[in-house]
C-alpha cells in the first residue's frame, strides 16, 4: 500500500489511539504536571510522525521517526510511574505499554524501510 498522507501511517493511526486512551484515562487525574507530560509525549509521537511525512523527504523523515520512538520510550516510562502512582489499573497500564510498544516496533521497521 502506497503511503499518500501521515493519516495512512499505521504508526500514526497507532500513535492516536494512545493518546485519545492517555486523555481519556487521565481525564479527571489533578497530577497536572504528570498528565501534562504524558499528555504531551503521546501527542509528540503523532506529530512527529506527521511533521517528518510533511517535510517530503527520506532523511528529514527518519530524523522525526526517531524523535517519536524517542516519545515512545517516554510515554512507556511515565506509563510505568503512573501504574505505581495509582494513576493506572493494571489492565489499562497493558493495554496502553503493549500499544506503545507496538508502534516503537512500527517506527524501528519504518526507519530500516527508508535505510
Amino acid at each position: 500500500m502506497k503511503i499518500e498522507k501521515f493519516e495512512d501511517i499505521v504508526a500514526w493511526q497507532k500513535a492516536k489511539v494512545l493518546t485519545l486512551g492517555i486523555y481519556s484515562i487521565l481525564k479527571n487525574n489533578r497530577d497536572f504536571s504528570y498528565k501534562d507530560q504524558i499528555q504531551r509525549a503521546s501527542v509528540s509521537i503523532m506529530n512527529n510522525i506527521a511533521e517528518g511525512f510533511e517535510r517530503r523527504g527520506d532523511t528529514e523523515l527518519k530524523r522525526f521517526l526517531f524523535i517519536a520512538k524517542g516519545s515512545c520510550g517516554e510515554v512507556r516510562s511515565l506509563l510505568h510511574l503512573g501504574r505505581e502512582l495509582g494513576y493506572f489499573s493494571e489492565k489499562e497500564f497493558q493495554q496502553l505499554y503493549l500499544l506503545a510498544t507496538e508502534i516503537s516496533r512500527l517506527l524501528s521497521a519504518f526507519i530500516k524501510k527508508l535505510n
